[in-house]
């Protein structure tokens, strides 16, 4: 039975067209390890490698692992790569496609555990298969493509992605970057940490003012977002965002930049240390701000060394009553994450559109009760759990469409990718290594043993009802969550059953703020005065004043709360 299953296996590699590739000996790669990226794409409007998205316009693409790829030798691209949308090569229909290539590197990393995993780190672009630099990639040709055809197809590597070219330091916007003890540690080769930080208006001319935090938690920044001295442009372009409906978004996003400088600097406005995380990794483009199994103690990491760090070089308060967090999505779940975890450590929490805060609802999975990921139980329905909508309900993604794409984006939860990430965070480590799967990517079946750890570790409704008899003080009065009804993730859900819990805890009560936007989508942030496209640029304006008001109720006696308002 085992060699006729190994002649199909011959059979239908043979039987399908396949790619073969080689390196450019210019390039000098030394044997490097990574994911090799197959991209086909229809049309020519962009290369192949920047057309791969969960919704309906996306390309093609097909990636396997390559372990010390030895120079003068080449790889095979057949059958048995991991495809999406359309899952095997033999499947692809024939015509004619631009075909491109990409090796996204990894490196090789000696974990405190004892573990050997290799990993891509982040090399500044915030963990961008397409976009990272010293990835090397071919030059995208017109083939055609026949899957019934025995020939391969060859393709040659000649390019490399060049370094990004960091920000430089200007008036409000410092930048710091610290090499941290304790990811150094687990990570067993130097790790860093930094952060972008908006100086306040009149910060040199007040060399004895110490200031408060606010601390916007998000995705990777590569530089203060959202700041800008200058007004925009009046040549500008107009574009169009395909997301909001409307023409002009960027002249839209350049007006509000430079109207907050104003306000930034006008007068009135709460002066602050405005402070953005940088915490890219070899799994994502952030690592979530907390203590785990397989990105080690990044919680610690920026509480206890890289926020001290920021506080002694500008002017911090330093106290846990003088910094906050706030942030949207990915940044919303950190936010209320950091203000459970250190409660004395952070004044206020201002989550937005957060992540799921209750793994009954993982998007529209309950991890505790179905059985797999991709479909409800049923004796003869198989209906597709949606991942994706728009405001009116429209399906985009289904969650097996999105896990299939980073399955071929990359093996062991390697691909960058949002569920790759929560797998990455929430999962106890492997036997090998990596992330211990929630459930199989190829049939969706959930491994009910990982969903008790996620519960216990990081389900964050089911840690604040069990440890509010040790927390509940510290946090009274500080947690606040915004959610759109119809956000594009359903991340709106599981903000139901949370809602649920926070509101009947006592001794003492929560005091919580939980509102809801109709009809909103992500990244709603609980402002009902304007549509979506503008309150989401400005989660400073809104939540530093809202924070300025809300600690004279809740800083200690004694603390300062006048010399920074001038």
């Amino acid at each position: 039975m085992k060699k006729l299953l190994f002649l199909l296996l011959i059979f239908s590699s043979a039987s399908a067209q396949t790619f073969r590739v080689k390196i450019d000996p210019s390039l000098n790669q030394p044997e490097p390890d990574g994911r090799l990226l197959l991209l086909l794409s229809k049309n020519d409007k962009a290369e192949p490698r920047f057309q791969v998205s969960d919704g309906a316009a996306t390309q093609l693409i097909f990636g396997a692992d390559v372990e010390g790829w030895k120079p003068g030798t080449t790889q095979l691209v057949d059958v048995q790569a991991i495809g999406y949308p359309i899952e095997r090569l033999k499947d692809v229909p024939a015509g004619d496609y631009y075909v491109q290539v990409l090796l996204h590197k990894y490196e090789t990393f000696h974990l405190k555990t004892g573990q050997t995993v290799k990993l891509p780190m982040d090399r500044g672009e915030g963990q961008h298969w397409n976009l990272a630099p010293g990835n090397i990639y071919s030059a995208p040709v017109k083939i055609h493509f026949d899957p019934a055809s025995t020939n391969e197809i060859q393709l040659n590597i000649t390019k490399i992605i060049p370094p990004i070219k960091q920000p430089e330091d200007t008036k409000y916007i410092k930048h710091i970057r610290i090499q941290s003890k304790l990811l150094t540690e687990f990570w067993g080769r130097p790790m860093f940490i930094g952060a972008n930080i908006l100086l306040p208006a009149g910060f040199d001319e007040h060399p004895n003012v110490k200031y408060p935090l606010a601390i916007f938690h998000g995705h990777f920044p590569p530089d203060f977002d959202g700041f800008s001295t200058t007004p925009p442009d009046p040549n500008m372009k107009p574009d169009t965002s395909e997301r909001f409906r409307i023409s002009g978004y960027n002249k839209i996003v350049a007006q509000e930049a430079y109207d907050f400088y104003k306000q930034w600097t006008g007068p009135g406005f709460p002066r602050v240390l405005a402070v953005e995380i940088q915490h890219a990794n070899p799994y994502y483009d952030d690592s979530y701000a907390v203590n785990s199994a397989n990105l080690g103690p990044y919680g610690d990491a920026i509480t206890y060394e890289l926020i001290p760090e920021i506080e002694k070089q500008f002017r911090g308060i330093g106290k846990g009553w003088a910094r906050f967090v706030y942030g949207g999505s990915t940044g919303g779940w950190e936010s209320l994450a950091v203000q459970v975890f250190y409660p004395n450590e952070y004044n206020g929490c201002y989550a937005a559109c957060p992540d799921p805060v209750d793994f009954h609802h993982y998007t529209t999975i309950d991890i505790y009760r179905d059985k797999n990921a991709y479909y409800p139980e049923s004796d003869f329905k198989k209906t597709p759990r949606p991942a994706e909508r728009d405001y009116l309900g429209n399906v985009m993604a289904t969650i097996k469409e999105v896990n299939q794409n980073e399955f071929a984006q990359g093996s062991r939860s390697r691909s960058g990718g949002q569920f790759d990430i929560w797998e990455a965070v929430f999962s106890p480590m492997d036997a090998d290594g990596y992330p211990k799967r929630i459930f199989d990517k190829n049939t969706g079946a959930i491994d009910t043993s990982v969903a008790r750890y996620w519960r216990d570790n990081f389900d964050l409704t089911h840690i604040i009802k069990r440890d509010w008899p040790k927390i509940g003080s510290s946090l009274k009065g500080k947690i606040h969550i915004y959610v759109g009804e119809m956000d594009t993730y359903f991340l709106n859900d599981a903000v139901y059953t949370a809602e649920d819990v926070l509101k009947k805890l006592d001794n003492p009560n929560c005091d919580c703020v939980i509102d809801y936007g109709a009809r909103a989508e992500h990244c709603w942030n609980g402002d009902h005065t304007q549509p979506n496209y503008i309150s989401r640029l400005r989660y400073h304006q809104m939540f530093i004043k809202k924070w300025a008001e809300e600690v004279k109720t809740r800083a200690p006696k004694g603390a300062d709360l006048k010399s920074w308002r001038y």
